[in-house]
């Protein structure tokens, strides 16, 4: 009688794994607290955002770094100032056992910008890390287009579990009219900024990020999950 050996495992299906954790990542980001299918609210648009302890953590340093500058026109309280609240945000979070990485994050950013101008003695290299990071999310939705795979369809299908949403020519056009308005807000921040820090008006560059930051980032989610819902609603119906 020939011994039988331990029951064998099913062969794991890699993509299928990637996938689950592209969805879980989708889910845990701000644009997975809009899902496509579900109908707009302005609580779960604040959600997105970050509330209001999210608003403060992104507005606060940069709102900081302006009027310190304003006022002192010196590089190294400027920064200074901004990195040391980014290191109480991560305190606060710790000791109210809040999730610690949205802070940690922002600390590294802003730590890694404040070196940079610490380094160069001149205040406008603190945005440059911003200017690199709106550059590869340009690029980024470009090559999606590129190759047919635009990243608001992806992400929605993620969301969605929705895998056919290229063979429908209404999600189609909506998810890569959507891709176009995100590179539109990337290029508009470069495109406006850019310049700015050519010019080396930090003061000026400071208030443009602030306004192009979080409240364009709210307006443009909002219109794609107006678009993205419509579309989805339409197909349920």
């Amino acid at each position: 009688m020939t011994e039988r050996g331990p029951a064998e495992t099913p062969p794991t299906d890699d993509r299928e794994q990637l996938r689950a954790s592209l969805a879980d990542a989708a889910r845990r980001s701000g644009f997975g607290l809009v899902q496509p299918g579900e109908r707009p609210t302005a609580h779960a648009l604040w959600a997105a955002v970050g509330g209001v302890r999210g608003l403060i953590e992104s507005l606060l340093p940069g709102f900081l770094f302006l009027i310190v500058f304003t006022v002192t026109q010196e590089v190294a309280p400027s920064v200074l100032v901004p990195a040391g609240v980014a290191v109480l945000f991560v305190v606060i979070r710790a000791v109210t056992r809040s999730p610690v990485m949205p802070a940690v994050v922002g600390l590294v950013g802003i730590a890694l910008s404040a070196g940079l101008a610490l380094a160069t003695g001149r205040a406008e290299e603190n945005f440059l890390l911003g200017f690199v990071i709106n550059a590869v999310w340009l690029v980024a939705l470009l090559v999606s287009l590129f190759v047919r795979r635009p990243l608001v369809g992806v992400i929605a299908g993620l969301l969605t579990g929705d895998r056919e949403w290229r063979a429908d020519p209404a999600k189609r056009t909506v998810l890569t009219v959507t891709t176009w308005l995100w590179i539109g807000m990337f290029a508009l921040r470069l495109g406006v900024q850019v310049p700015l820090y050519l010019a080396e008006q930090a003061a000026a560059l400071a208030a443009t990020k602030l306004v192009m930051g979080v409240p364009l980032y709210a307006a443009v989610l909002w219109v794609t999950w107006l678009m993205v819902r419509a579309v989805y609603a339409r197909r349920a119906d």
